[in-house]
């Protein structure tokens, strides 16, 4: 296939800002002294605790467990004793209940922590167990049960796994270094997804622009002759799930649609290493890597933090702030993450990133009436209206919203990006999907 071929429709070129992190071997955080780990990371039901107060727990034991098949169990980060469960602020913006884990410097591994098995041993039910229990979520950003994602309905024939590689969100490397570093683990981990599924064929699609990547893939995998690794256009969003199928497998989800619908089933770089661990060495999800960076930080680095670290403890390890006061501090990156208010939220399961911008970079540029110059609709990767969708929902009609498909919005904010008078199109659209989304849920 051309490489011309690889890429969709819509998108922009956006400034990808990834040298500060992008040749910087991933390091080693230094150990948090307390964490504070939220039971509800993931997209579904949130935890309940099954630790007290008072008990002493270790590394990779299991505190947070639901009875919902849409969930994820949390696990400790650091062995230690249960200082508080109590409401807290996160990364999302919500408040969830939380256990607070004061260190004791041991990192004493829980015993069930012990490798599962050889993969060529395991069924596809056990391998969705092991990944089950582990607390493996989607780890791009949107925290679906991993588990969930790889146990579609009997009726949806799947034929092919994604992996997605691409990494378009400007700033972040994780998945970058993750591909360079550690490529086996990636392969394995897209072969255990292969077979919990029960499928022959494993894509790996990786942006042309991180070649070190390709190629370290590409030896990884050359034994595997139902696994290929293909090279994709530089353009955002093509990390996007979606995206991606059109790219690869040329087949466009329908409105509403999943990936199931068309046969494919699309996973990330780091949750394909994350199921690697859970196999091999049998390690939840306690920790995962993080791209501290931006101009607002004096040593940017990629960092293996433990879930539950303070932002304010990362930052810290970085050198902190570059220039006083910071700008904006972004879990993620500047196209689809999410602004914060506070740095003492904790790493969770979805944060790729953290990235500092400067005072001046931070500044909002002024707003202007739209000139219906029709850009926002040209790189609408889902072929919406953004114009339309914004100026309803501004005025309040999310009746008319919904009825041009304001829900199929992937919110990657390439209307925003591109937009001559600077409307605030995503950010109005994203509060028509919710104002939808809540009707429904009280309709039901």
């Amino acid at each position: 296939m051309k490489l011309k071929d690889l890429t969709f429709k819509g998108g922009v070129n956006v400034p990808h800002n990834k040298g500060f992190t992008e040749d910087l071997p991933i390091e080693p955080a230094e150990e948090p002294a307390i964490v504070t780990i939220p039971l509800h990371q993931h997209t579904g039901a949130p935890c309940d605790p099954v630790v007290k107060v008072g008990d002493e727990v270790k590394v990779g034991q299991k505190i947070g467990q639901s009875g919902a098949f849409v969930s994820a169990p949390v696990h400790s980060s650091v062995s230690g004793i249960v200082k508080k469960i109590t409401p807290m602020a996160i990364p999302t913006g919500l408040t969830v209940n939380c256990v607070v884990i004061e260190s004791d410097g041991k990192n004493t591994m829980d015993e069930s922590v012990r490798p599962k098995g050889d993969l060529e041993d395991l069924s596809s039910e056990e391998v969705i167990q092991i990944i089950k229990e582990a607390g493996i979520t989607g780890m791009g950003g949107a925290g679906f049960p991993a588990h969930v994602k790889f146990s579609p309905p009997a009726e949806k024939k799947i034929d092919t796994i994604l992996i997605n590689g691409a990494e378009c969100e400007p700033y972040l490397t994780a998945d970058h270094r993750l591909m360079v570093e550690e490529p086996e683990k990636i392969v394995f981990g897209l072969k255990a997804i292969m077979k919990a599924v029960g499928v022959e064929r494993g894509i790996i699609g990786i942006e042309k622009n991180k070649p070190n990547a390709i190629k370290a893939l590409r030896e990884a995998s050359k034994d595997e002759g139902n696994i290929s690794v293909v090279s994709l256009k530089v353009k955002y969003p093509q990390g996007d799930e979606k995206r991606l199928i059109d790219a690869t497998l040329k087949r466009q989800v329908p409105s509403g649609g999943l990936p199931m619908d068309v046969g494919a089933v699309v996973s990330n770089i780091s949750t394909a290493r994350a199921i690697a661990e859970a196999i091999n060495e049998g390690k939840p999800l306690y920790e995962r890597v993080v791209t501290v960076t931006g101009k607002g930080i004096k040593n940017p680095k990629n960092l293996v933090v433990k879930i539950g670290t303070p932002f304010k403890d990362v930052i810290g390890q970085c050198g902190g702030f570059n220039e006083g006061s910071p700008g904006k501090i972004i879990m993620g990156g500047p196209m689809m993450g999410l602004s914060q208010y506070s740095i003492d939220v904790p790493v969770i399961k979805g944060s790729g990133g953290i990235l500092v911008l400067t005072e001046e970079e931070a500044k909002p540029d002024p707003v202007q009436p739209c000139i219906k110059c029709g850009k926002c609709v040209e790189v609408c990767p889902v072929n919406l209206q953004p114009l339309y969708l914004s100026s309803y929902s501004l005025k309040g009609n999310f009746d008319k919203t919904e009825d041009l498909h304001a829900l199929d919005c992937v919110e990657c904010g390439s209307c925003s990006f591109i937009c001559p008078a600077k409307r605030p199109l995503v950010e109005s659209i994203r509060v028509a999907k919710r104002e939808i989304m809540a009707k429904k849920k009280k309709t039901k």
